[in-house]
């Protein structure tokens, strides 16, 4: 089994607890109707700081992922990427189904896993530069500011960042902004972990069970995020039924 960096597995799993408390708070203002405002103040910083480090995340596990590939000689490698890819947009096409048949007026078009199965093939031929994927990453953050702020009217390139006239979704990740947080994970995974090696010095805490735990989370994120809505759904209107 190849060695892991202990420490991207933590800070995943601690994004995978902010996530979950995020969406249990926003469950309980969907579900229940509780007056909890999730869509602006504190509260959408914590959720744009949660998506900010799986996303930022995904470019740093690239470029270590590459680096243990072309340490291996593996070929076609743009085949491996591309099979990565879209496996994770397929679970968004699942979920794009399933909040269809029960949200249809703000079913997910473009969410999540639909923005990081594409940014995962969108980054492979990007994936061994470095400072060039910081200067692409801030100009695409920064014209995704700029797009956030107007509206179109057409639907075609949602996807890319151009927002359409009465667009409501549950989760959207245009590629402008948050492409440019792949780039610029790019760019870290390049400079503190160049050729699948650790560049810095850090206590090896691999072995404390709360890094354990966590690191557990941040391994199998990919699932959790898949059955903690429904989890989540089914625990809230228990509690509601053994309440009322």
């Amino acid at each position: 089994m190849e060695k892991r960096f202990w420490e991207i597995d933590f800070l995943r799993g601690i994004a995978v607890i902010m996530m979950i408390i995020f969406h249990f708070l926003f469950d309980l203002v969907f579900f229940r109707g509780y007056n909890i405002n999730v869509s602006s103040g504190l509260l959408l910083y914590f959720a744009r700081m949660t998506a900010f480090i799986f996303i930022f995340l995904v470019g740093v596990s690239l470029t270590i992922s590459y680096s243990r590939a072309i340490k291996k000689q593996k070929t076609n490698l743009f085949t491996k990427y591309l099979k990565r890819g879209a496996k994770i947009f397929s679970w968004g096409l699942a979920i794009t189904l399933v909040t269809w048949l029960f949200f249809r007026e703000e079913f997910i078009i473009f969410g999540v896993l639909h923005f990081i199965g594409l940014s995962i093939i969108l980054a492979y031929p990007l994936i061994k530069y470095k400072w060039q994927n910081l200067v692409l990453g801030v100009f695409f953050i920064v014209a995704g500011f700029f797009l956030s702020k107007l509206t179109f009217n057409f639907s075609w390139l949602m996807w890319l960042g151009f927002i359409p006239k009465y667009f409501c979704t549950l989760d959207y990740f245009p590629l402008l902004p948050w492409f440019g947080v792949v780039l610029i994970g790019l760019f870290f995974g390049n400079l503190l972990y160049k050729n699948n090696r650790r560049i810095f010095k850090i206590a090896d805490l691999s072995k404390n069970y709360l890094i354990i735990f966590f690191s557990f989370l941040g391994r199998h994120s990919l699932f959790v995020y898949l059955v903690h809505q429904p989890a989540l759904i089914l625990m809230i209107r228990l509690a509601a039924m053994l309440l009322s």
